[in-house]
């Protein structure tokens, strides 16, 4: 970022204090607030905007691959839940109980959501009776509720926004195949609209989701190292629909058991952004996912003429299909820059009484503070290639970042010392018992496994903790 003046003073530094800069910047971004209930959050209209737009790119991604939306209850029957008891045993820490209706207890206790298999499946044993039923490729964008004891806004809430896919398949391959699309359905949304760079894997048995046989993870490595799961997808095979006795008949009139997967992404994806892209100024976004993606600042607004061009640039832009607002309030310019700089807005076009004369404007990227003059006449035009800019000179920079912060360690030493000196994620090879796994994380200082990658590399032969035979290479990690 070129050397100028701060513009922002209200924004901790984020290597002075990391969790200070966070909380400021979803401060001074006005993104969400406290409610009056502990551990949840009131969205306020910028953080909402934000997740409505990820929301919009997700949805179409889905439709794409033929993901039908649906919408099940709130409230989950205990006995519901206790038909498969891995899942519940899972959640039953985290789960929320209504006692009550009105002035009478309830004869069965009701869950408030935590995750919804339990409904799906509930609701696909009493429809699907024959092969033409399926497959059932469902989702729900909803909101679900899991006592934290620890909480952060956006990061982790007892109350989070989110989607949840939820599908039944005829054969264990058409599953497995639906698990790893929408796997990848995330990783593109996330690199490509969020400009967040990933390492993509499978979890190890001990990281997996309760009841799933296998779990899918995109993770994505914030600013201070650690790193933060973004999007997850669960082949569970037949658990969860035998518990529930979903069979279909097929053409010979025999009943088979169905495949189940899952598969959720929700609004922690808003503390990644900020993580990964923002700077000691505040929010930085990704073009494609801000709310706005340039304001219009009038310069010297008082003379003649400049409120009335700058209108005329509003209106062109807008028709030319931009997401573009104005600050013709009567603050300075220089506290219009500041609020235009914390909110993350990708640009701004100053347009000032020079400017006008020479039948130009200024257009000042967020991200590196370059300033461009664009001819009036060209704005509608070169304002678009200015913001596939700033997309991809944000996605390869958090991309360079990820890549030198990801090292090797062979011995349990070299780990130790790698993770006290440098913050990001490590590859080790390992022999695949829980046990190692939990000694690594305690000799690390909490470094648990993020995921053992598709295409493995071969570090070395053995385990980095006990020293048998190895059997994966992980990435290792400290995470939020």
């Amino acid at each position: 970022m070129a050397k100028e003046k701060k513009l922002v003073e209200s924004i901790t530094s984020r290597d002075e204090d990391f969790a200070q800069w966070y909380t400021d910047v979803v401060r001074e971004a006005e993104l969400c607030d406290y409610s009056s209930v502990k551990g949840c959050m009131n969205y306020l209209p910028n953080g909402y905007a934000i997740w409505e737009n990820i929301q919009a790119s997700l949805d179409k991604r889905f439709k794409d691959t033929g993901v039908q939306n649906v919408y099940l209850p709130l409230l989950i029957p205990e006995s519901l839940l206790q038909k498969e008891s891995e899942h519940i045993d899972g959640f039953a820490p985290e789960v929320a109980w209504v006692t009550r209706g009105g002035m009478e207890r309830l004869q069965e206790r009701l869950c408030i959501r935590p995750t919804s298999e339990t409904l799906f499946c509930d609701l696909w044993s009493k429809t699907v009776q024959s092969y033409r039923d399926l497959p059932k490729i469902w989702n729900q964008w909803n909101s679900v509720l899991r006592w934290e004891k620890t909480t952060r806004p956006f990061l982790r809430s007892r109350e989070f926004l989110w989607q949840e896919g939820h599908t039944i398949h005829a054969t264990e391959e058409e599953a497995r195949e639906r698990t790893l699309m929408m796997l990848n359905v995330y990783k593109d949304c996330l690199e490509e609209d969020l400009a967040v760079p990933l390492v993509v894997g499978r979890k190890t048995e001990s990281e997996k989701f309760a009841g799933a046989e296998e779990t899918y993870t995109v993770e994505a490595m914030m600013y201070d190292g650690k790193a933060l799961q973004s999007g997850t997808s669960h082949y569970f095979g037949s658990g969860f629909p035998d518990a529930f006795d979903i069979k279909y008949a097929d053409k010979n009139n025999e009943l088979h058991s169905v495949y189940e997967t899952s598969w959720g992404f929700s609004t922690r994806t808003i503390g990644a952004i900020i993580m990964v892209h923002g700077d000691d100024s505040g929010l930085v976004l990704p073009p494609r996912i801000a709310p706005v993606q340039t304001r219009i600042i009038p310069v010297a607004q008082h003379k003649e003429g400049v409120l009335d061009k700058a209108d005329e640039l509003l209106s062109a832009l807008k028709t030319a299909g931009y997401r573009v607002n104005i600050d013709d309030s009567e603050k300075s310019p220089g506290w219009k820059f500041s609020e235009q700089e914390k909110l993350g807005i990708p640009t701004r076009i100053e347009i000032g009484p020079k400017d006008i004369e020479k039948n130009q404007v200024v257009v000042v990227r967020r991200d590196t503070r370059e300033k461009i003059i664009v001819s009036m006449d060209e704005i509608a035009a070169k304002l678009a290639d200015i913001l596939e800019t700033i997309q991809k000179d944000m996605f390869d920079k958090a991309k360079a970042f990820l890549d030198s912060h990801i090292d090797t360690a062979v011995t349990m030493e070299e780990m130790v010392e790698k993770f006290k000196k440098k913050r990001g994620f490590i590859k080790a090879m390992w022999c695949g018992d829980e046990e190692c796994e939990g000694e690594i994380k305690y000799n690390t200082g909490g470094a648990s496994s993020r995921c053992i990658p598709a295409e493995e590399e071969h570090l070395s032969d053995v385990c980095i903790y006990c020293g048998k035979p190895a059997k994966h290479m992980v990435y290792w990690g400290k995470s939020y």
